[in-house]
């Protein structure tokens, strides 16, 4: 299924959740490859593009091959949220979305993220700004609400449409919550009902089979997958695959998942060189090999390594 955001026409519904320190450039590149309709980037400070950050300027690379991506931006002032969206706008990104979900405290503790859901004048004032700021799509992504005395998602929703977004994502889940318990899909139908913009839906979608029970029964225009990507970007062809035909395909085979740890690996050195890289593989090694025959044995040797020889070593000895 097609989805339109603004004037942004992608290939499919299916969309990758912005993680930060997971959705770089080289995973997102595997999972454009693995048909992914929408690649989310890492969040970004819109003060530390202010003060001219040198790590937010690598954060926001992208090439031409994983388009179209969204970059995330978060703050609360919306003075300098408008400025630094329009600071921005030239960069090969194709929607720009707005965090209001994020629920780690020291982004909270800021007044940014999940924390704006607790004032709506704000959230209004953030998105217009911004909206008018740039040519660009702008899109929002929202949770059930901070905690459960506080579901305002329908709210929210509204005032965002009002304010000139084009889309918003809802997570079905408060900030109280975090990633725990069950996601209120109920409330993603909800926000669906209030508003004319799309909506999609994100939480607790790790299968092909929930994929499609997410759009059947929140009747969501998009759906957004998170940590199920996590080591395992072949989620993204197996629910467009599913979506389409009603056909499951196979987990991929351990052969399988060998090559895309490597080539995950070759990608990371590629753009931040092999010390770093190699340090970053460690989690997403973890992530892949979950489930699978030896796999335990081989994350508590992960964290050993240093170097793309010693991993290509273990990666081929391995099961």
């Amino acid at each position: 299924m097609r989805l339109q955001i603004g004037n942004v026409n992608l290939e499919n519904n299916i969309i990758l959740a912005p993680m930060a320190g997971v959705t770089d450039l080289p995973f997102r590149l595997l999972c454009r490859e693995q048909g992914v309709g929408l690649l989310c980037m890492e969040m970004v400070s819109a003060k530390a593009i202010y003060y001219n950050n040198k790590n937010t300027e690598s954060l926001m690379k992208i090439e031409p091959e994983e388009r179209p991506v969204s970059l995330q931006l978060f703050g609360s002032d919306p003075m300098i949220m408008s400025e630094m969206a329009k600071r921005i706008e030239e960069k090969p990104f194709d929607i720009l979305d707005i965090n209001m979900g994020c629920p780690v405290p020291k982004v909270v503790n800021n007044g940014e993220g999940s924390a704006l859901m607790k004032n709506p004048k704000l959230v209004g004032e953030i998105v217009s700004a911004v909206a008018k700021a740039v040519r660009k799509p702008l899109t929002v992504k929202i949770r059930k609400g901070f905690d459960e005395e506080n579901v305002n998602a329908v709210e929210i929703a509204r005032i965002i449409e009002e304010s000139g977004a084009a889309a918003v994502a809802v997570h079905g889940r408060t900030r109280q919550q975090y990633y725990s318990g069950k996601a209120d899909w109920d409330i993603i139908r909800a926000v669906k009902e209030a508003v004319s913009i799309p909506v999609i839906g994100n939480g607790d979608v790790n299968s092909p089979e929930s994929a499609k029970r997410m759009l059947e029964e929140t009747g969501c225009d998009g759906i957004m997958i998170g940590r199920a990507a996590q080591g395992n970007p072949w989620i993204f062809s197996r629910v467009d695959h599913y979506l389409d035909t009603g056909e499951l395909l196979e987990r991929p085979k351990i052969e399988e998942v060998k090559k895309m740890i490597l080539r995950h690996a070759a990608l990371q050195v590629k753009y931040k060189g092999e010390y770093t890289a190699i340090r970053e593989m460690r989690k997403h090694v973890a992530w892949y090999t979950a489930g699978y025959p030896h796999s335990a044995r081989l994350r508590a040797a992960i964290n050993e390594i240093e170097t793309m020889e010693q991993l290509l070593d273990m990666i081929e000895k391995w099961a």
